[in-house]
């Protein structure tokens, strides 16, 4: 190895020791998957980053809270649980997640759906490009294979949705974002700072309305290949409502811009 390597290498990795990152994991009514999620979430990256996890359960009227409970009792990492008094909804939960990745002056933050629609195994994807600190926000992205969306057991008219919406999404916005649908997503909290996330929406289009204020401040979002997971998992986002209210969105910035 050659000392500039060398020098680069172990400037990576005394940044990594310095970078706090915290996994976010909403829950609501996911007493079939919490479990299991955090059985599948690599122990290795405990040893290399410095990660804690906190898990905010929106007031799930199922057994999601024994769960976290077991959850908690059973593993050996920070886990921090929040049981919201008042439903807050997708966008909401996510507000109070980076409100509290702020307060506790984390520099990462990355999103987990608690339903196990999204691999924790490709949580080391994301926390090495996080580690680089070249990016504003890393997405994962279930749209890099069409094929591979749909053997995964996405279905054929969420395809498509997912497809016509992200091609007005990209014509409107002069982007070239392959999937701007998926909730696998991280944000360096620096940039999350610079934005006023907080008047977002509080319902699933919280996602496309984030997007476009990391696009207007030019913050770069890198995208990385995911696989698509549709199991027993019961989705609460309606098909028709999201895609009107993306539409919205759209017209909206359209008018202002």
């Amino acid at each position: 190895m050659e000392k500039k390597d060398y020098i680069e290498i172990t400037n990576l990795l005394k940044k990594k020791a310095k970078k706090k990152y915290l996994i976010f994991i909403p829950a609501y009514n996911v007493e079939k998957t919490i479990y299991k999620l955090f059985c599948d979430i690599p122990k290795k990256i405990f040893k290399v980053y410095k990660v804690d996890i906190i898990i905010i359960n929106d007031l799930s009227s199922d057994q999601t809270n024994y769960e976290l409970i077991k959850i908690k009792k059973k593993f050996n990492y920070k886990i921090i649980i929040l049981n919201n008094k008042e439903k807050l909804n997708y966008g909401g939960v996510q507000k109070k997640a980076f409100n509290y990745s702020i307060k506790k002056k984390y520099d990462y933050v990355i999103m987990l759906h608690g339903d196990g629609q999204y691999s924790p195994k490709k949580l080391p994807n994301f926390l090495k490009l996080l580690a680089t600190d070249k990016y504003d926000a890393v997405f994962g992205t279930r749209m890099f294979s069409y094929y591979s969306a749909l053997s995964g057991g996405m279905p054929l008219y969420k395809l498509i949705g997912n497809i016509c919406l992200t091609k007005v999404q990209n014509f409107i916005l002069n982007t070239k974002i392959s999937e701007f649908h998926s909730g696998y997503r991280s944000y360096k909290i620096k940039s999350l700072k610079k934005i006023n996330f907080n008047k977002l929406t509080n319902q699933f289009h919280f996602d496309t309305e984030i997007i476009i204020k990391f696009l207007l401040k030019k913050f770069s979002i890198k995208e990385i290949p995911i696989p698509t997971i549709y199991g027993e998992q019961v989705s609460h986002l309606k098909s028709i409502p999201y895609g009107l209210n993306i539409l919205k969105v759209m017209f909206r910035y359209i008018i202002q811009n």
